[in-house]
């Protein structure tokens, strides 16, 4: 397991390098510019504010000591916009906040998904079956951004119970609808992809030969069926986890949670290339991190796939 652990590490490492490269180039060969405005800076003024960011080097230089500040001390740099800030205190600030919403939203998929899933595939062909294949079908049809809104008309505008946005420091009031709303997407998937999973599994010989040496149930289900059926669900859950935790640039618009997708959103209008770097690489560290989880969870479900 660990040579298979290495090898998977360093893979990662040049992928996260050719990610930092790509990204840095596809932002600066964006049209304009962080200082571009409708009103155009004298050259002189221009000149200066690039000479203090550095924006005045040749471009291999520029990649070099973005490329060295980011390995060495996981500095993102200088944000263009926000002038008392760089890009480390815009991500310190905005992801424990999408990492809170996103850890909950991911264990309230979890837990629903796959127990959705297994209901309706140990009763199949019932009402179970088929109210648990409803709801993961309108859940599906309903994404975070219809979601969202419908949330806050019931819970906010005519109930009452829930406030519509906001953070609080992370009160469980300001959680539940932003959980809510980013889970539910993720939550049908799992149960669809779990349901399949299971159906194809029962009908495995050795479950057939696990029930005919007259094993209880509950037996058969939880300690030879479940593990094998979690194998494509756990291949879905490492980009679903990082999709959660990254955030939601819904979620933090119709919730106003402060959270990082939002800063990317403003990022992205006000061209502050620093953040959107930033938090592109982030994410992309993130999905390269969690695709390593999967693949060491996948080798030890199925040691097959250690060789």
């Amino acid at each position: 397991m660990s040579s298979f652990i290495i090898r998977r590490l360093l893979i990662a490492i040049p992928v996260l390098l050719i990610l930092i490269v790509a990204t840095f180039l596809l932002m600066y060969a964006a049209p304009g510019g962080p200082f571009t405005s409708e009103r155009a800076l004298p050259p002189e003024v221009m000149a200066n504010i690039e000479a203090k960011y550095g924006l005045n080097q040749p471009l291999y230089v520029q990649i070099w000591k973005y490329v060295v500040g980011v390995v060495t001390q996981f500095d993102f740099g200088p944000s263009y916009i926000y002038k008392d800030q760089d890009v480390n205190d815009i991500i310190a600030q905005g992801f424990p906040v999408t990492l809170t919403y996103g850890f909950w939203s991911f264990v309230v998929a979890v837990v629903v998904g796959v127990s959705l899933g297994v209901t309706a595939a140990i009763r199949h062909n019932t009402w179970l079956d088929y109210l648990a294949v409803g709801v993961s079908v309108g859940a599906q049809v309903l994404p975070n951004f219809v979601m969202a809104p419908i949330l806050v008309l019931i819970f906010t505008l005519w109930l009452g119970w829930l406030p519509g946005g906001g953070w609080q420091g992370g009160q469980w009031e300001f959680i539940i609808m932003p959980v809510i709303a980013l889970s539910t997407s993720f939550m049908a998937s799992i149960a669809r992809i779990t349901r399949s999973s299971m159906l194809e599994v029962l009908n495995a010989n050795f479950i057939r030969t696990a029930r005919a040496k007259g094993l209880p149930a509950h037996t058969v289900i939880w300690r030879h069926a479940l593990k094998p059926t979690m194998l494509p669900v756990i291949s879905y859950l490492g980009p679903a986890f990082v999709g959660m935790i990254t955030g939601s640039v819904v979620i933090d618009i119709y919730f106003s949670t402060g959270g990082i997708g939002q800063f990317f959103v403003n990022s992205a209008l006000n061209r502050d290339y620093g953040v959107m770097m930033g938090v592109t690489i982030l994410t992309g560290a993130l999905t390269v991190l969690f695709n390593l989880v999967v693949d060491v969870l996948y080798a030890w479900i199925d040691p097959r796939i250690r060789y």
